[in-house]
């Protein structure tokens, strides 16, 4: 059996468990109980990366261009968004962005359209073969996301998101940022 395709072996007791536990009798008294957590979701982030990595090759998209142009098609019409607010959704540097959209732009996917009532204002909008592009892709990728959360059920599923929210919103704000669109 392929080992993505593979049940959990023992979801009461992992690895992770096991590195808890050594730090626990290496440095007694140390605050371990994030080690529970945190590595978990290094693992998890780890594991969807490369699955994500994956899954655009298949759909025959790259994981940043996808984050792109799905960043613009959300912002609903005329799917335009300034620079400086795609680089804040996207999560990235205004450099990378600016890379991103250059990149974007030779493919096709969007064009850069100076504001009318601000010159120094740049608007990426998303072109109609970019439109196309994410709309042909995004719902293959919800699908088969769809099954990397399968093991739980829908209740666990949202408990999950709350709790996950309440971290990032905690860590948005140590690190200075807002929410994320």
């Amino acid at each position: 059996m392929d080992d993505r395709t593979r049940e959990p072996e023992n979801a009461s007791s992992d690895e992770v468990d096991e590195i808890q536990r050594a730090w626990q009798r290496e440095q007694p008294g140390a605050p371990v109980a994030s080690i529970g957590v945190i590595t978990r979701i290094w693992h998890i982030a780890k594991l969807l990366e490369d699955d994500r990595r994956a899954t655009m090759l298949r759909l025959g998209v790259d994981a940043t261009t996808r984050t792109l142009l799905s960043t613009l098609r959300r912002a609903g019409p005329p799917y335009r968004l300034t620079a400086g607010e795609l680089a804040k959704r996207c999560r990235v540097s205004p450099g990378a962005i600016s890379q991103q959209t250059a990149r974007a732009e030779r493919e096709g996917h969007v064009r850069r359209v100076k504001s009318t009532e601000d010159r120094r204002t740049v608007h990426v909008e998303l072109t109609a073969a970019g439109h196309e592009l994410i709309e042909r892709t995004v719902t293959d990728l919800l699908e088969h996301e769809e099954t990397l959360v399968s093991a739980l059920t829908p209740a666990q599923r949202d408990q999950l998101a709350d709790l996950l929210r309440v971290v990032l919103a905690d860590l948005d704000h140590r690190a200075g940022l807002g929410s994320a669109s």
